[in-house]
């Protein structure tokens, strides 16, 4: 047991966390997490849906039907752009030690290509020279008050796209009108609920005000936009290399935040039935939005045909009677065939008959997601695969690459097979078939989570993520994947991403 001192306890508490929770942790760097065991990759064949032009609009034509207690979208979009901008600091940084930038490095790009992006103001920037003072002042002007401040500000509010109109929009602007085009709500409001930093309420409260009243009358809508706060009592502790409490310079502990994983928190307060998920930096100019408006109603089209089956199994199970008979077999038949045949489950032969109906109906009384995924063309991000369970059953999963055993030669090869990766666009249904909300922290994998090498002022530390949320933290829903087109999946990792066909109105 590591040794917590009378300070740290102190400490602990104050963040609205346990000595117990923090143990916890320690604990996990020690034991690690188990890898996942992979069955095989989701694709085509088997764990992805694709659908016919037909099918899709079938799809649609469901979703705009049917019956849903409220919908709302959900916004990941806390942090500062610090990471995409990262090579315009290190080019800036060069240019204050004297040297110049090499021709074509991202910095070099940035200015060059200035006139390009969304945020140029011609009165800001000045006429374009070619000296490493112009340069330097330009990274400035982006990246530092009293110019852009963009290198502390967070993605959200930075300036995406520019139409010919002469309208600029931000990216949470750009997630205003995309809510406005598939997740209205029969009174006429759009729901936004959107993960920030507190820090960074007062930019947000700014940008929206600019733009709702716009909006609103522009589209026919009202929003309801919500902000929440990834709760300080979810960091998580971290440790030196040999699994010590990692302490800062005063001797009180180092909490680092746990990556999206935290937010399932947040998502668990979401009050609505449906609620789309995808990230801040996940969007892209009005031109592509016809595609994109098309795929996300045939995520929640889907999602919602499968709810409604999902719901129909249990309520058949609650009208037959008791005991052993020919009905209860064949429901229990038709409900194996369909987790197996759609969602990729296998059971493990049950005892007798009772507990078969009892594990049918725990499986199918979960969250609901239908996940994008998209074919793998070199983008980083995690995988749709399907996994064996500590339950004995089979399911889908999305795995990030440090959950996968490299040494495994089974789960390399089914690396090697896979398709496709996921773009983080998908949909949950919340409540279960009588109405009630999931409780949404009870289908939360703790095995799934990350252990991380990080260094703080120079220090090597680990760093302990929480199991992530659209993974081990939905590990135990029930989960369908569905191709989407790469079209649909524009992100804006870097800031010279704003410079790709999505992002540009004439290209």
């Amino acid at each position: 047991m590591a040794l917590l001192t009378q300070n740290d306890i102190r400490q602990i508490e104050g963040r609205g966390s346990s000595v117990k929770t923090v143990q916890k942790q320690i604990d996990c760097f020690k034991k690690g997490f188990p890898w996942m065991k992979i069955v095989a990759p989701a694709t085509p064949e088997r764990g992805i849906r694709v659908l016919t032009p037909e099918q899709a609009e079938a799809a649609v034509s469901y979703y705009e039907n049917a019956r849903v207690d409220g919908k709302c979208k959900f916004v990941p979009a806390s942090g500062a752009a610090s990471r995409m901008f990262k090579d315009t600091f290190a080019g800036l940084g060069a240019l204050e030690k004297g040297e110049d930038l090499p021709e074509g490095s991202p910095a070099y790009r940035l200015v060059s290509e200035i006139g390009r992006f969304a945020f140029y103001d011609p009165d800001l920037f000045g006429a374009p020279e070619d000296t490493p003072a112009y340069r330097k002042s330009v990274l400035e002007k982006v990246l530092k008050e009293p110019g852009l401040g963009y290198g502390s500000k967070p993605k959200g509010v930075i300036c995406f796209h520019r139409y010919a109109s002469g309208e600029v929009r931000t990216a949470i602007a750009e997630h205003l009108v995309e809510a406005q085009e598939y997740m209205r709500n029969p009174d006429g409001t759009c729901r936004l609920v959107v993960t920030i930093s507190p820090e960074h309420k007062p930019l947000f409260e700014a940008a929206l005000a600019e733009i709702l009243p716009v909006y609103e009358k522009r589209y026919g809508v009202r929003y309801e936009v919500s902000f929440t706060y990834q709760d300080k009592a979810t960091d998580t502790v971290a440790v030196d290399p040999k699994n010590r409490p990692f302490r800062t310079e005063d001797g009180s502990l180092l909490f680092r935040p746990a990556g999206h994983g935290a937010l399932i928190y947040n998502l668990d307060k979401v009050d609505a039935e449906i609620v789309s998920i995808k990230n801040i930096d996940n969007v892209s100019h009005e031109k592509l939005l016809p595609e994109t408006s098309l795929y996300k109603k045939v995520l929640l089209g889907e999602a919602l045909r499968l709810r409604d089956r999902i719901f129909s199994y249990l309520e058949r199970f609650d009208r037959i009677p008791e005991g052993e008979n020919a009905e209860s077999r064949q429901l229990c038949n038709e409900v194996e065939n369909f987790f197996d045949k759609h969602l990729c489950v296998q059971f493990p032969l049950p005892h007798n008959h009772a507990e078969r109906i009892s594990m049918l109906r725990e499986k199918l009384n979960r969250p609901i997601r239908v996940c994008g995924m998209v074919r793998n063309e070199g983008e980083p991000g995690g995988g749709p695969f399907v996994i064996a369970g500590k339950d004995g059953c089979t399911s889908l999963q999305i795995l990030e690459s440090v959950q996968i055993n490299p040494d495994d030669k089974g789960a390399a090869e089914a690396l090697a097979r896979a398709t496709h990766f996921n773009p983080v666009d998908l949909v949950c249904c919340l409540k279960d078939y009588k109405g009630e909300h999931f409780p949404l922290l009870d289908y939360v994998d703790e095995s799934a989570g990350f252990i991380s090498s990080k260094s703080y002022q120079g220090r090597e530390l680990k760093a302990l993520e929480l199991p992530g949320l659209w993974n081990g933290a939905m590990s135990d829903w029930n989960t369908l994947f569905v191709e989407v087109p790469l079209s649909t999946f524009n992100p804006v990792k870097v800031v010279l991403d704003l410079l790709r066909p999505a992002h540009q109105e004439c290209q």
